[in-house]
């Protein structure tokens, strides 16, 4: 990891550690081994929600799951293992102007998570190959975490 102190991560990094997945254990090793809080956005929180349901209109969770989910989640945050930062206009601002440069494959929701690492002075935690590249394209410190 380098000299950033602060760290955020996207949805991509933070599903892992709330359901098994391949990249789960290194992302939980991660969370352990730094100081808490960890950034996240108010994207992140909505993200997060969004794939609880889609797992659960998909069959792979159930109702009680999902609702285990969503509470450890949200007691996570209230006990400041996240910090939620709220979207503001410099973002989509930052995020047009990248999309715009056409340099990467950037995304809407990535540019987005993007900016936030950039105004939140916060090392990127990624599993995510394309917002990675793209982060390290931009010169946002980047952690890429493989499964």
């Amino acid at each position: 990891m380098s000299e950033v102190e602060t760290l955020y991560l996207d949805t991509s990094a933070l599903l892992p550690y709330y359901r098994e997945e391949p990249s789960s254990q290194k992302v939980e090793s991660l969370l352990q081994s730094i100081r808490p809080p960890v950034l996240i956005s108010d994207l992140t929180r909505v993200e997060f929600i969004s794939a609880i349901s889609k797992w659960f209109r998909m069959g792979e969770i159930s109702e009680s799951q999902a609702n285990l989910l969503e509470n450890t989640f949200f007691k996570d945050i209230r006990t400041n293992l996240f910090i939620s930062q709220p979207l503001t206009t410099r973002h989509y601002r930052q995020a047009e102007k990248w999309l715009s440069s056409r340099k990467t494959s950037l995304r809407t929701l990535d540019a987005l998570h993007l900016a936030c690492c950039l105004y939140m002075g916060a090392e990127m935690v990624t599993c995510d190959t394309l917002l990675h590249n793209a982060a390290r394209t931009f010169g946002i410190s980047s952690n890429f975490i493989s499964s």
